[in-house]
């Protein structure tokens, strides 16, 4: 909102439909809301000199319809915004790992250092960047934390593995030391 730069292209997206805009505290949602309206029809406060950020302003969700057609909802800000059972999601979003995976040469490849990973090849190769494997294991990662909080079974099978990671790690540390159990 600021320097205007991009926002005719922001412009142009939020036009055709409804959009939301969703963040945290002081973001400056209702600034871009303002912006996008050529007015000032939603109240906002400066950001606070000790550290710049943004002050809580918005409490209310507003429906707002844009000038150049569509609508904006301008939402009070959020404290967190995180996954909710989200494998499905996830795996639409990295639709290219998901297919090289089905090229692995083992149906259950982590794609860490097994022989014939496909997914490993393309990060090799240039053609899959490796930022983008660490993102899906990440959101992999939270999304199972967050299933096994209501998930009994999926709790159970990650306590398994933790415990099947540690008995590994203490039976190379002893042969490391040469005990033998």
């Amino acid at each position: 909102s600021a320097s205007g730069e991009g926002l005719d292209v922001f412009a142009a997206i939020v036009s055709g439909g409804t959009s939301v805009l969703l963040g945290a505290s002081g973001a400056g949602k209702s600034t871009l809301a303002n912006t996008l309206l050529g007015r000032d029809v939603m109240e906002v406060q400066a950001a606070r000199d000790v550290d710049g950020k943004g002050r809580h302003t918005t409490t209310t969700r507003n429906l707002l319809v844009l000038p150049s057609g569509g609508v904006l909802i301008d939402t009070p800000g959020l404290r967190g915004v995180g996954l909710w059972d989200a494998e499905t999601g996830v795996g639409q979003v990295f639709s290219e790992i998901e297919e090289l995976a089905e090229q692995c040469r083992f149906h259950d490849c982590g794609h860490r250092s097994e022989p014939g990973c496909a997914v490993l090849a393309a990060i090799e190769d240039g053609s899959l960047p490796e930022r983008r494997l660490d993102s899906f294991r990440k959101l992999l990662r939270e999304n199972q934390r967050i299933v096994a909080k209501t998930d009994a079974r999926v709790r159970s099978e990650i306590l398994r593995e933790w415990k099947r990671k540690g008995a590994e790690g203490r039976a190379a540390m002893d042969a490391k030391r040469g005990r033998v159990r």
